[in-house]
């Protein structure tokens, strides 16, 4: 029986299981401290499957699908419909997006990925997505099939896992409510740096507004840190340092010891190509951030940065941090 790539179903999850589980410890075996595997995985991973293939309400829509030879399951691929976030003005409509849980096993014939690849790109479109997204950690024949249907990177996820906690810089301390305005200010410059780089952030007209509610809100949440340099009448840049979620990390790693910073602008960054004074203020407020996080017990920096901001991917590499993740687009 030829070879065939179908919707999974629940009687699948037992051998998406245990694909995924070898999926994870590719992703552990190149960084054993952020794709730290749950003592649970097994469980973790039944969990999220059976929520995605039976739950009424989901938080987005996704899709689960296998390769079968023989009546064996031999891969996986997952995908989703991903929410654009509310200061992008998301002309394109919601992106569809392929994620890293996707896996094939290693006596699964030749051409199985391009399969998958192809079948995810399929529902996603059927689904509305008329931008698609990769996500890459492992695994060659993935990149390289991504590399072949044209897709190119669009966002770098770089890590560092060996944060001390240090003396605070001089300068920076917590943002209060009256710095949000200077927040605002700051990120709108971030903003313009992102729309330049790619259409694909084309920033919503209520950009300012919306990132500023949610700012005065992410003040009352215990679970991270919001920093900032200046004074509050002209904050000079800022940094928020919170927990990891799951939309980068498949349901198999423990994120409990993972930060994540994404919302970070300070003006040695404001020119995509080089970097300002050095980079001073900047590497001034990613220390500061590293700080919070070792203070909180966190162990691991998740940092985005978009793939043509050189400037910053520069400050990151420099402060110590390596890819370890890409998210590419195809158009």
């Amino acid at each position: 029986m030829a070879r065939t790539v179908r919707s999974a179903t629940t009687d699948d999850i037992p051998e998406m299981i245990a694909l995924l589980l070898m999926d994870a410890a590719e992703r552990y075996a190149k960084d054993a401290v952020l794709w730290r595997i749950a003592d649970d995985a097994s469980a973790q991973i039944e969990t999220a499957l059976t929520l995605a293939m039976t739950a009424d309400q989901q938080p987005f829509r996704q899709f689960w699908q296998v390769a079968v030879d023989g009546g064996k399951v031999t891969g996986v691929v997952h995908s989703m419909m991903l929410p654009v976030p509310p200061i992008y003005a998301g002309a394109f409509g919601d992106p569809g997006l392929i994620l890293p849980d996707s896996f094939v096993a290693p006596e699964a014939l030749d051409g199985t990925v391009e399969d998958l690849v192809a079948a995810a790109e399929a529902a996603l479109r059927d689904a509305g997505a008329r931008i698609i997204l990769s996500s890459y950690v492992s695994g060659q024949d993935w990149q390289d099939v991504y590399q072949r249907a044209a897709y190119e990177p669009l966002t770098l996820y770089l890590s560092r896992s060996d944060l001390k906690e240090k003396p605070m810089p001089s300068g920076i301390r917590p943002a209060t409510g009256d710095d949000i305005p200077g927040i605002v200010a700051r990120s709108a410059e971030r903003r313009r740096v992102l729309s330049d780089l790619d259409p694909f952030w084309e920033t919503h007209p209520e950009a300012d507004g919306r990132f500023g509610a949610w700012m005065t809100r992410s003040l009352t949440l215990r679970d991270r840190d919001m920093l900032v340099m200046g004074a509050h009448a002209s904050v000079d840049g800022y940094v928020i340092a919170q927990p990891a979620s799951r939309l980068h990390f498949p349901p198999a790693h423990d994120i409990s010891g993972t930060g994540v910073i994404d919302d970070y602008h300070h003006p040695d960054l404001a020119d995509p190509e080089t970097m300002a004074n050095g980079g001073e203020g900047a590497a001034a407020l990613l220390q500061a951030a590293e700080t919070a996080f070792a203070k909180r017990g966190t162990q691991t920096a998740f940092v985005v940065c978009p793939a043509a901001w050189r400037s910053k991917i520069e400050l990151l590499e420099d402060s110590g941090y390596e890819t370890a993740m890409v998210w590419s687009i195809k158009r």
